[in-house]
């Protein structure tokens, strides 16, 4: 039956849950041979990513939560890595509103799905603001498209429509052309330290492997289990 925007919604769905899902073949993980730490096996699979052609692999999903608990969710990029130490960056401005979630309840999580392995990683734990320095390096390593749009206006807040869009724009390129060193006080970089990190390998029998760490207080390392797929 059609809703009354005119789409069938029934229909829409069981074209949806016939597409195919986890069809294989997809790569093995062996819980005993998995590392004492989640930071190499993040290397690992994203190296096997990347090696596989997986389309944007440094794509993620951040997670986080306003004062009042509300949940928020968009998809950014990739911007560090600490193997070592099990963090991972990104970069945001702080007037946006995942800056505001973050100012208020530092804390987050990150997920990468890549669908051709079968794989998911989800990553949990305290965000902090890494220094201007590091803010300066992220901003300037981009293109110049890149940092024009990022003086255009203020992520996250109404715009009237493409003409006011199209103006900032432009004065924004002519600022990028004038100061090609200037970065906006509020492209901020961060770093997420995972408390929790699991790994998740699908498997088309339907017998999926999960594996969970949980961070130990130092210097006792982590521990590491399996979950119910």
């Amino acid at each position: 039956m059609a809703s009354e925007d005119g789409f069938d919604d029934e229909a829409l769905l069981a074209r949806t849950r016939a597409a195919p899902v986890l069809a294989g073949p997809l790569p093995h993980l062996d819980p005993a041979a998995v590392p004492d730490a989640p930071g190499p096996l993040f290397a690992e699979w994203l190296d096997e990513a990347l090696v596989a052609g997986v389309p944007e692999p440094h794509v993620m999903t951040l997670s986080t939560a306003a004062a009042d608990g509300t949940p928020s969710a968009r998809v950014l990029i990739l911007r560090g890595i600490d193997t070592a130490g099990c963090a991972y960056d990104f970069a945001a401005d702080s007037r946006s509103s995942k800056g505001r979630d973050l100012a208020a309840n530092p804390r987050a999580a990150l997920t990468w799905y890549w669908p051709a392995l079968g794989r998911q990683i989800r990553m949990a734990g305290r965000v902090d603001v890494l220094d201007r320095d590091a803010a300066a390096r992220d901003f300037l390593g981009r293109g110049a498209r890149a940092r024009a749009a990022a003086f255009a206006g203020t992520t996250s807040t109404p715009l009237s429509g493409p003409g006011e869009y199209d103006e900032a724009l432009r004065a924004a390129r002519d600022l990028v052309a004038a100061e090609p060193d200037r970065v906006p006080d509020t492209h901020t970089v961060y770093r997420l330290r995972a408390q929790e990190a699991e790994f998740w390998q699908a498997d088309p029998a339907r017998f999926h492997v999960r594996v969970r760490y949980t961070r130990r207080p130092a210097p006792q390392g982590w521990t590491c289990g399996l979950l119910w797929p």
